[in-house]
Order: structure tokens, then C-alpha cells, then sequence
């Protein structure tokens, strides 16, 4: 926080000023009432003289005895039961700090506390407002410990330092029984409060995962989706090379053995093309010229697509057909072209 920070906020009197003032207050109090409240008094003293952790108490000995597998394990499990940051002894945050002190050219325990940290926040917040006092200076040792120039640390102390005098002021007029209920509804409060906002991390967490999931899904779908077309395009290649190649031996024979023509086929068998369906559901209309060789006994030995109209629909279908074409027996190969036409009838 900077100067210009500093010099915006309203001056207020030191905590220890605070904390005096309200001490001289009570026993003023007591003495006016003959001592007949002395559990309010002991309540208000409690409050403002409880001492506070500090950053170098905030992770427990416990913790901080572990090695660096059983922090990274202990952190894992906290991490994924919801125990951000409490309870305390038993948290990520704690964990993760300590785990820091242990390992601090570890990237990924730096990011994981950048992640806690706001949550952290809120979580002092709340205590505060619920003068849990106890617990948000817990967790602000704790906050301090992880980063000591985080731009809400100087805050939320200062409003720590004054909840807790007001607090203590309010602690006077409660009776024992009534400190005690309230100090029970406080807890509920806590409970309640780390398990909602807990939960509410774990939806969001859970809701970023599954995105990552879908993510790598998607992309392993489009890989695959990729690869089939990648074969079939290398399939159709190979195809159209065979048949390029078997017209060129055929252009290369000899003259001499190319004795026959198209005018000296008679056909034997000419079934016609099945109808693509895709096609025949929309209507469409179209032609393929073919080319196609007839062999020596009258089968077609080889067939290609010259040009078709429209592209591709009507192909495969006008192939199939003219390799199955049969013709009397020729004394040379024949190589001939015949337009395919295909209408869709009523």
C-alpha cells in the first residue's frame, strides 16, 4: 500500500491506545457496580488481550515437521476435500505455506496459494463479522505468512484491531450465559459460512475440469475426424493412380495389336446404376462421363471418371455399373467413353 493509500484513510488511534481505553472502562464499571458483573468483564478482557498468531506461528509445528512428500500429499487431499483453509492444522493453505518454506522454487505451490488467497480474504471478512476474532487473526497470520504485501492485509488487520475494541466494549453488557450463546452461534456461523464458500470452490473447480475435459474431447474428436479423411483421400489417390497407370500401358501397346474399336462392341449385359439415395431424396440430377476398357473375353478390365456434373454425387455409383458391363469377346482391348445419365423419376 502506498503513502497516498495511507494518507486517504481517517487517522485512527493505535490498537494499544484502543485496547487501554477499553480496559479502564470496564474496571470504572465494575467499580460503580459493586463487582456484581464480573463475567462480562472477564469476556471483554478475553477479547482484547487474547494474543494473535503471527506469521511466523501461523503454520503449525505439526505441519511444518512434515517432509516435502507428505506436504504435497497432505495439500492434494485438503485441496480436493474443501479444506482451503480450515480447519486449522489440517488446511491447504497451511500446507501449501509450509511447503513453500521447504520448496520455494516450486511454481506450482506459488500458484496454488495465488488461487487460496481470495478466498482467504473472504474468509477473514466473514470471521470479522461475525467477531470471530480468533479465526480471522488466524487467518490473516496466515494471509501475512503467504504474502506479507497483499493489498488487503493492512485492511483487514485494521478492521480486525477495530471490531475486536468494539467487541470488547459491547462484552461489558452480555452476561456469561449470554457470551457463551453467542460464542455457540458464532461457531454454527463459521461452520456453516467455510462449508458454503468450500463447496461453492469445489462447484467452480469441478466446472473448470469438466470444461478442460470437453476441451480435450473436441480436439481428439477433430484428430480423428482428420486422420479418416487424410485415408480416405490417400485411398482415392491410390485409385486414380492405378487407373492412370493402366491407361498409359494401354496408350503404349502397340499399334498393331490395337485391331479393334469401339464400333466392334456388342454388348452383352448393360445393368444400370443404382441411384445414390442421398440424391434421390433431394431430387438431384446429374451425368458422369466414363471412361472404361473392355478386355479380349468382354469384361471391362478398368474404368475411370472423365469429368461428372454435379461433382462427385453420382461417381462411384456410374463406376460400380460399367465394371459390371459385359460385351462379346474382342480380338484387341477396346478403350471407349460413355456418358452416365442419372434423373430422379415423378
Amino acid at each position: 500500500m502506498t503513502a497516498a493509500h495511507h494518507s486517504a484513510r481517517p487517522a485512527r488511534r493505535p490498537l494499544a491506545f484502543q485496547i487501554a481505553a477499553v480496559l479502564s472502562l470496564g474496571l470504572a464499571l465494575a467499580a460503580c457496580g459493586g463487582g456484581d458483573k464480573p463475567a462480562a468483564t472477564d469476556a471483554a478482557t478475553t477479547a482484547t488481550e487474547a494474543p494473535a498468531p503471527t506469521p511466523a506461528t501461523a503454520v503449525s509445528a505439526q505441519v511444518q515437521a512434515l517432509t516435502e512428500d507428505q506436504l504435497r500429499a497432505n495439500a492434494s487431499k485438503a485441496y480436493s476435500e474443501n479444506r482451503l483453509y480450515a480447519p486449522a492444522g489440517d488446511n491447504a493453505v497451511e500446507y501449501y505455506l509450509a511447503l513453500r518454506d521447504k520448496a520455494p522454487a516450486d511454481a506450482a505451490v506459488s500458484s496454488a496459494l495465488t488461487d487460496l488467497l481470495p478466498m482467504t480474504v473472504i474468509a477473514i471478512e466473514q470471521s470479522v463479522n461475525r467477531d470471530d476474532f480468533s479465526e480471522a487473526n488466524r487467518l490473516a497470520a496466515l494471509l501475512e505468512k503467504a504474502d506479507a504485501q497483499h493489498p488487503a492485509l493492512a485492511r483487514l488487520k485494521a478492521s480486525i484491531a477495530e471490531q475486536q475494541a468494539t467487541s470488547a466494549q459491547r462484552a461489558q453488557a452480555l452476561t456469561a450465559e449470554e457470551e457463551a450463546r453467542k460464542q455457540r452461534e458464532i461457531e454454527e456461523q463459521r461452520l456453516a459460512d467455510q462449508k458454503k464458500q468450500q463447496d461453492e470452490a469445489a462447484k467452480k473447480l469441478a466446472t473448470q475440469q469438466a470444461a478442460v475435459d470437453k476441451a480435450a474431447a473436441d480436439r481428439a474428436a477433430a484428430d480423428k475426424a482428420a486422420a479418416d479423411k487424410a485415408a480416405a483421400d490417400k485411398a482415392a489417390a491410390d485409385r486414380a493412380a492405378a487407373d492412370r497407370r493402366a491407361a498409359e500401358e494401354r496408350t503404349a501397346a502397340p499399334a498393331a495389336t490395337a485391331s479393334a474399336s469401339p464400333s466392334d462392341l456388342r454388348p452383352v449385359s448393360m445393368p444400370a446404376p443404382k441411384y445414390p439415395a442421398e440424391a434421390l431424396r433431394s431430387r438431384t440430377s446429374g451425368s458422369v462421363l466414363v471412361e472404361y476398357t473392355v478386355g479380349t473375353d468382354g469384361t471391362v478390365t478398368a474404368a475411370r471418371v472423365v469429368r461428372s456434373q454435379p461433382a462427385r454425387i453420382f461417381d462411384r455409383e456410374a463406376v460400380n455399373a460399367v465394371r459390371k458391363w459385359r460385351f462379346q469377346p474382342v480380338s484387341a482391348p477396346v478403350t471407349t467413353r460413355r456418358e452416365i445419365s442419372f434423373s430422379p423419376q415423378g
